[in-house]
Protein backbone atom coordinates (compact mmCIF):
# COMPACT_ATOMS: atom_id res chain seq x y z
CA UNK A 1 0.00 0.00 0.00
CA UNK A 2 1.48 3.38 -1.00
CA UNK A 3 1.81 6.00 1.90
CA UNK A 4 -1.00 8.20 1.48
CA UNK A 5 -0.74 11.84 4.66
CA UNK A 6 -4.20 12.74 5.64
CA UNK A 7 -6.26 10.46 3.60
CA UNK A 8 -10.16 10.24 4.43
CA UNK A 9 -9.71 6.03 4.34
CA UNK A 10 -6.61 7.00 7.36
CA UNK A 11 -8.69 9.22 9.18
CA UNK A 12 -11.89 7.48 9.93
CA UNK A 13 -12.15 4.52 7.29
CA UNK A 14 -14.14 6.24 5.04
CA UNK A 15 -13.51 6.60 1.41
CA UNK A 16 -14.12 10.07 0.31
CA UNK A 17 -15.37 10.53 -3.56
CA UNK A 18 -15.90 13.36 -6.19
CA UNK A 19 -18.32 12.56 -8.81
CA UNK A 20 -17.62 14.38 -12.38
CA UNK A 21 -19.57 13.62 -15.08
CA UNK A 22 -21.69 16.61 -17.16
CA UNK A 23 -25.31 14.19 -17.13
CA UNK A 24 -26.55 14.32 -13.63
CA UNK A 25 -28.55 11.05 -14.12
CA UNK A 26 -25.11 9.19 -14.37
CA UNK A 27 -24.18 11.12 -11.08
CA UNK A 28 -27.10 10.27 -9.21
CA UNK A 29 -26.87 6.42 -10.38
CA UNK A 30 -22.93 6.19 -9.39
CA UNK A 31 -24.19 8.51 -6.17
CA UNK A 32 -26.68 6.23 -5.30
CA UNK A 33 -24.53 2.94 -5.54
CA UNK A 34 -22.06 4.89 -3.74
CA UNK A 35 -23.29 6.05 -0.79
CA UNK A 36 -24.90 2.84 -0.10
CA UNK A 37 -21.94 1.32 1.14
CA UNK A 38 -20.98 1.98 5.25
CA UNK A 39 -17.29 2.89 4.25
CA UNK A 40 -17.76 5.10 1.30
CA UNK A 41 -19.56 8.83 1.09
CA UNK A 42 -19.83 10.90 -2.39
CA UNK A 43 -18.63 14.41 -0.52
CA UNK A 44 -19.07 16.50 -4.06
CA UNK A 45 -20.26 16.17 -7.85
CA UNK A 46 -18.87 18.33 -10.74
CA UNK A 47 -20.38 18.61 -14.33
CA UNK A 48 -17.03 19.78 -15.86
CA UNK A 49 -13.54 19.71 -15.61
CA UNK A 50 -13.35 22.96 -13.83
CA UNK A 51 -15.58 21.97 -10.94
CA UNK A 52 -13.98 18.47 -10.74
CA UNK A 53 -10.27 20.55 -10.15
CA UNK A 54 -11.98 22.85 -7.46
CA UNK A 55 -14.11 20.21 -5.57
CA UNK A 56 -10.86 18.20 -5.33
CA UNK A 57 -9.06 21.30 -4.24
CA UNK A 58 -11.91 22.00 -1.68
CA UNK A 59 -12.35 18.18 -0.27
CA UNK A 60 -9.22 16.59 -0.79
CA UNK A 61 -11.26 13.28 -1.34
CA UNK A 62 -9.68 9.45 -1.88
CA UNK A 63 -11.09 9.83 -5.38
CA UNK A 64 -12.17 11.00 -8.24
CA UNK A 65 -14.30 9.55 -10.72
CA UNK A 66 -13.84 11.47 -13.67
CA UNK A 67 -16.00 11.25 -16.68
CA UNK A 68 -13.70 11.63 -19.68
CA UNK A 69 -15.64 13.91 -21.89
CA UNK A 70 -16.98 17.02 -20.67
CA UNK A 71 -17.75 20.28 -21.72
CA UNK A 72 -15.18 23.38 -21.00
CA UNK A 73 -12.44 21.31 -19.61
CA UNK A 74 -12.41 17.39 -20.32
CA UNK A 75 -11.69 14.73 -17.56
CA UNK A 76 -7.72 14.07 -19.20
CA UNK A 77 -7.17 18.00 -18.48
CA UNK A 78 -8.57 18.04 -14.92
CA UNK A 79 -6.40 14.59 -14.33
CA UNK A 80 -3.31 16.47 -15.63
CA UNK A 81 -4.26 19.35 -13.40
CA UNK A 82 -5.07 17.68 -9.98
CA UNK A 83 -1.53 15.49 -10.50
CA UNK A 84 0.09 18.60 -10.92
CA UNK A 85 -0.99 19.83 -7.32
CA UNK A 86 1.40 18.69 -4.31
CA UNK A 87 -1.34 19.63 -2.15
CA UNK A 88 -3.71 16.97 -3.83
CA UNK A 89 -0.83 14.04 -4.19
CA UNK A 90 -2.79 11.82 -2.33
CA UNK A 91 -5.80 12.32 -4.56
CA UNK A 92 -6.51 9.39 -6.85
CA UNK A 93 -8.73 9.65 -10.00
CA UNK A 94 -10.25 7.05 -12.16
CA UNK A 95 -11.38 7.68 -15.27
CA UNK A 96 -14.77 7.02 -16.61
CA UNK A 97 -15.75 5.99 -20.16
CA UNK A 98 -18.09 4.53 -22.58
CA UNK A 99 -15.81 2.22 -24.21
CA UNK A 100 -12.41 0.51 -22.65
CA UNK A 101 -10.67 0.77 -26.15
CA UNK A 102 -11.36 4.68 -25.73
CA UNK A 103 -7.74 7.15 -27.01
CA UNK A 104 -9.39 9.38 -24.38
CA UNK A 105 -8.55 6.84 -21.87
CA UNK A 106 -5.36 6.20 -22.81
CA UNK A 107 -4.44 10.04 -22.64
CA UNK A 108 -6.13 10.46 -18.92
CA UNK A 109 -3.75 7.02 -17.91
CA UNK A 110 -0.76 9.03 -19.26
CA UNK A 111 -1.97 12.32 -17.65
CA UNK A 112 -1.91 10.44 -14.02
CA UNK A 113 -5.09 8.36 -14.00
CA UNK A 114 -4.80 5.67 -11.53
CA UNK A 115 -7.26 3.28 -13.94
CA UNK A 116 -10.44 3.31 -15.80
CA UNK A 117 -13.98 1.49 -15.77
CA UNK A 118 -16.27 1.29 -18.01
CA UNK A 119 -19.63 3.37 -17.44
CA UNK A 120 -21.90 0.01 -17.47
CA UNK A 121 -19.65 -1.88 -15.11
CA UNK A 122 -21.46 -3.53 -12.87
CA UNK A 123 -21.60 -1.96 -9.15
CA UNK A 124 -20.16 -4.34 -7.43
CA UNK A 125 -16.64 -4.22 -9.84
CA UNK A 126 -17.41 0.27 -9.43
CA UNK A 127 -17.43 -0.60 -5.67
CA UNK A 128 -14.41 -2.47 -5.99
CA UNK A 129 -12.42 -0.29 -7.74
CA UNK A 130 -13.42 2.50 -5.78
CA UNK A 131 -11.77 0.70 -2.66
CA UNK A 132 -8.48 -0.34 -4.14
CA UNK A 133 -7.41 2.81 -5.78
CA UNK A 134 -8.37 4.86 -2.29
CA UNK A 135 -5.82 2.01 -0.99
CA UNK A 136 -3.25 3.69 -3.23
CA UNK A 137 -3.20 0.87 -5.45
CA UNK A 138 -3.87 0.95 -9.34
CA UNK A 139 -6.87 -0.19 -11.04
CA UNK A 140 -4.90 -2.23 -13.64
CA UNK A 141 -7.82 -5.51 -15.41
CA UNK A 142 -4.77 -6.76 -17.05
CA UNK A 143 -5.99 -8.12 -20.15
CA UNK A 144 -8.34 -4.87 -20.70
CA UNK A 145 -5.77 -2.52 -19.58
CA UNK A 146 -2.90 -3.45 -21.84
CA UNK A 147 -4.89 -3.88 -25.49
CA UNK A 148 -5.81 -0.63 -24.39
CA UNK A 149 -2.55 0.66 -24.29
CA UNK A 150 -1.19 -1.50 -26.94
CA UNK A 151 -3.55 -0.25 -29.46
CA UNK A 152 -2.24 3.53 -28.93
CA UNK A 153 1.24 2.93 -27.72
CA UNK A 154 1.63 0.57 -30.38
CA UNK A 155 1.05 3.36 -32.83
CA UNK A 156 4.70 4.33 -32.16
CA UNK A 157 6.50 2.60 -34.35
CA UNK A 158 10.28 3.59 -33.18
CA UNK A 159 9.97 4.17 -29.50
CA UNK A 160 11.81 7.80 -28.42
CA UNK A 161 14.72 7.72 -26.35
CA UNK A 162 14.04 7.11 -23.16
CA UNK A 163 17.15 7.89 -21.05
CA UNK A 164 15.40 6.91 -17.86
CA UNK A 165 15.87 3.32 -18.35
CA UNK A 166 19.57 4.09 -18.12
CA UNK A 167 18.99 4.31 -14.16
CA UNK A 168 17.05 1.01 -14.17
CA UNK A 169 19.03 -2.27 -12.71
CA UNK A 170 18.78 -5.56 -14.55
CA UNK A 171 16.09 -6.42 -12.07
CA UNK A 172 14.45 -3.21 -12.02
CA UNK A 173 14.58 -3.90 -15.70
CA UNK A 174 12.69 -7.48 -15.09
CA UNK A 175 10.50 -5.74 -12.69
CA UNK A 176 9.35 -3.05 -15.38
CA UNK A 177 8.24 -5.81 -17.78
CA UNK A 178 6.11 -8.08 -14.97
CA UNK A 179 4.40 -5.60 -14.23
CA UNK A 180 3.59 -3.93 -18.09
CA UNK A 181 2.45 -7.65 -18.39
CA UNK A 182 -0.28 -7.60 -15.59
CA UNK A 183 1.67 -9.62 -12.85
CA UNK A 184 0.36 -8.43 -9.15
CA UNK A 185 3.47 -8.60 -6.12
CA UNK A 186 2.47 -11.91 -5.25
CA UNK A 187 2.81 -13.19 -9.31
CA UNK A 188 6.16 -11.02 -9.75
CA UNK A 189 7.66 -12.77 -5.82
CA UNK A 190 6.86 -16.14 -7.20
CA UNK A 191 8.76 -15.36 -10.43
CA UNK A 192 11.99 -13.81 -8.60
CA UNK A 193 11.76 -15.87 -5.94
CA UNK A 194 11.79 -13.15 -3.46
CA UNK A 195 8.78 -12.29 -0.77
CA UNK A 196 6.04 -10.34 -1.97
CA UNK A 197 6.91 -7.57 0.68
CA UNK A 198 10.49 -7.09 -1.78
CA UNK A 199 9.00 -7.79 -4.38
CA UNK A 200 6.80 -4.48 -3.76
CA UNK A 201 9.78 -2.99 -2.96
CA UNK A 202 11.13 -3.51 -6.13
CA UNK A 203 8.20 -1.96 -7.71
CA UNK A 204 8.36 1.35 -5.78
CA UNK A 205 11.93 1.73 -6.73
CA UNK A 206 11.04 1.69 -10.02
CA UNK A 207 7.95 4.04 -9.56
CA UNK A 208 10.68 6.10 -8.33
CA UNK A 209 13.43 6.72 -10.45
CA UNK A 210 10.63 6.85 -13.31
CA UNK A 211 8.47 9.60 -11.56
CA UNK A 212 5.68 7.61 -12.15
CA UNK A 213 2.73 8.06 -10.28
CA UNK A 214 1.52 4.39 -9.63
CA UNK A 215 1.69 1.16 -11.54
CA UNK A 216 -0.40 2.37 -14.32
CA UNK A 217 1.44 4.89 -15.41
CA UNK A 218 4.70 1.90 -14.96
CA UNK A 219 2.66 0.51 -17.91
CA UNK A 220 2.33 2.95 -19.63
CA UNK A 221 5.95 4.02 -19.91
CA UNK A 222 6.98 0.42 -20.69
CA UNK A 223 4.65 0.44 -23.82
CA UNK A 224 5.90 3.35 -25.16
CA UNK A 225 9.28 3.04 -24.46
CA UNK A 226 9.05 -0.20 -26.13
CA UNK A 227 10.29 -2.20 -23.36
CA UNK A 228 6.91 -4.20 -24.02
CA UNK A 229 5.31 -4.53 -27.18
CA UNK A 230 2.17 -5.36 -28.55
CA UNK A 231 1.38 -8.57 -29.87
CA UNK A 232 1.10 -7.59 -33.50
CA UNK A 233 4.25 -5.06 -33.41
CA UNK A 234 6.21 -8.09 -31.55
Amino acid sequence: MAERGGSGVERDGVVRVVLADDQQLVRAGFRSMLDGEDDISVVAEAGDGTEALRAAREHRPDVVLMDVRMPRVDGVAATRAIVAEPQLRDVRVVILTMFDLDEYVYSGLKAGASGFLVKDTEPAELIHGVRVVARGEALLAPSVTRRLIGEFAGRIKDPPPTPELNGLTEREREVLTAVANGLSNEELAQRLVVSPATAKTHVSRVMTKLGARDRAQLVVFAYEAGVVRPGWLS
